[in-house]
């Protein structure tokens, strides 16, 4: 069983940098992506960035060139490093780990907001 905790969250003015951080603990070596997603009250959780072994990284059309996520192998964690932050943003940003079962944690806020 894999476990995810994300912590990070925070309130942040519009144009401000904020990280994330998911540590994985338990049996993650079948893992083969991490992810964070986000979700706004009444609407679908949706992919915001991952990344796959060997490295390749998919970002949503919305945060490319804003967001950038890494990992820390040697850590078990990964991050999303979120730049030039816009009201839009504000939501609650959950880490998934994809193996052969989907795990998720259990989210931390991020608002954007002057």
């Amino acid at each position: 069983q894999v476990q995810l905790v994300e912590s990070g969250g925070d309130l942040v003015q519009p144009g401000g940098s904020l990280t994330l951080s998911c540590v994985a603990s338990g049996s993650i070596d079948g893992i083969y992506a991490m992810g964070w997603y986000r979700q706004v009250p009444g609407t679908q959780r949706k992919l915001v960035a991952n990344i796959i072994t060997g490295g390749r990284t998919n970002y949503a059309k919305s945060v490319e060139g804003r967001f950038t996520i890494s990992k820390d192998t040697a850590k078990n964690t990964v991050y999303l490093h979120m730049n030039n932050l816009k009201p839009e943003d504000t939501a609650r940003y959950y880490c998934r780990g994809s193996g052969l079962v989907d795990t998720w944690g259990q989210g931390t806020q991020v608002t954007v907001s002057s």
